[in-house]
């Protein structure tokens, strides 16, 4: 038995995009009538069956999770979203199931077997992926979603933490409190997520009359996203803000290694509010990621893809809340 025929092939024969060819076969308006013509025809010539990229009305069905390896090994805060993604969607009455992405598997690009064999009826690509894997896992014709991250300049339907938010509350709050000299710890070219986030601490410093110091960016990831040691600079500003809960952890030992105490000589915030946000000594001031919302809202844009109620591609940002504790210290005295 050949392989089934898919929405690419249909659009690579006829030298126009998947989502063409999926408005023209679902009778949406974006086409024109004489071009879903040749649309609808060719399906038919090429044996294309519907079914294999929708819902019926009468079953449930099954969303596929993917995520890179080197996320879901080193970031406990990925293992806690896939567990709410997992809720939600059997609240919504789907089956989840996850596909570890080896590194190997999105160079080359090669398709998970989720997508692939066909197992699932829609995708959620939770994380970050590089653009070409992406760009093939969109032409597989599977509908899909991007969780905790975007590609710009791509009409991807996304579901993201409210990021620029989040960096510049962190670092408002340590301004508010005294702080003028203020680092940030984290890799921006690594995911979307630390750029956003990066963006919003400066655009408080900047807000503020502050031209943050290059010095004070301090990697904390590899070119493949894995965690790298933190470096620290001779001199150092007396505060940080961190890309994630688990580098803020990793850094204030960093700090006392070196013989200082946080908060007394380095304020430190967090993000996420997980897990290590508790766990560290003293606990983190950080900005707490709704994970379960972001987890619903994505099912549901997911499921109404399916039942192909969904037009047009959207980004939906998800904002979270500042959670202050022991490590961004007292307000600080002139």
């Amino acid at each position: 038995m050949g392989k089934p025929v898919r929405m690419a092939d249909i659009a690579e024969k006829l030298d126009i995009s998947v989502v063409s060819v999926s408005k023209a076969l679902a009778g949406k308006p974006g086409v024109s009538e004489e071009m879903r013509a040749k649309i609808v025809a060719l399906a038919q010539q090429m044996g294309y069956e519907s079914g294999k990229t929708r819902l019926d009305s009468d079953r449930a069905g099954n969303i596929g999770v993917l995520v890179a390896n080197r996320f879901f090994e080193d970031n406990a805060f990925y293992t806690n979203l896939y567990r709410s993604l997992v809720i939600q969607s059997g609240e919504e009455g789907y089956t989840c199931m996850i596909e570890i992405v080896s590194q190997e598997a999105e160079q080359e690009p090669r398709l998970p077997a989720l997508a692939a064999g066909r197992k699932v009826d829609g995708l959620v690509v939770m994380g970050n992926l590089a653009v070409p894997y992406i760009m093939a896992l969109q032409a597989c014709g599977i509908p899909g979603i991007l969780l905790d991250f975007n590609i710009p300049g791509q009409p991807l339907d996304c579901v993201l933490s409210d990021n620029v938010d989040g960096g510049y509350t962190m670092t408002r709050h340590l301004l508010d409190r005294g702080y003028t000299e203020i680092g940030y710890v984290g890799s921006i070219l690594s995911t979307s997520s630390i750029m956003e986030r990066y963006l919003g601490y400066q655009r408080a410093l900047r807000g503020a009359g502050i031209v943050p110091e290059e010095a004070w960016r301090i990697e904390d990831r590899d070119g493949d996203g894995r965690f790298i040691p933190i470096r620290l600079p001779e001199r150092l500003p007396r505060a940080f803000v961190c890309d994630c809960d688990e580098v803020a952890f990793r850094l204030i030992e960093v700090l006392r290694q070196r013989g200082l105490r946080v908060p007394e000589d380095v304020a430190v915030c967090g993000y996420d509010d997980y897990l290590f946000a508790t766990l560290s000594n003293p606990n983190l001031t950080t900005y707490r990621v709704d994970v379960e919302r972001m987890a619903a809202v994505a099912v549901k844009r997911l499921g109404r893809k399916l039942r192909q109620e969904q037009e047009e591609q959207l980004s939906c940002i998800v904002p979270g809340k500042l959670v202050v504790r022991e490590s961004s210290g007292a307000a600080v005295t002139a």
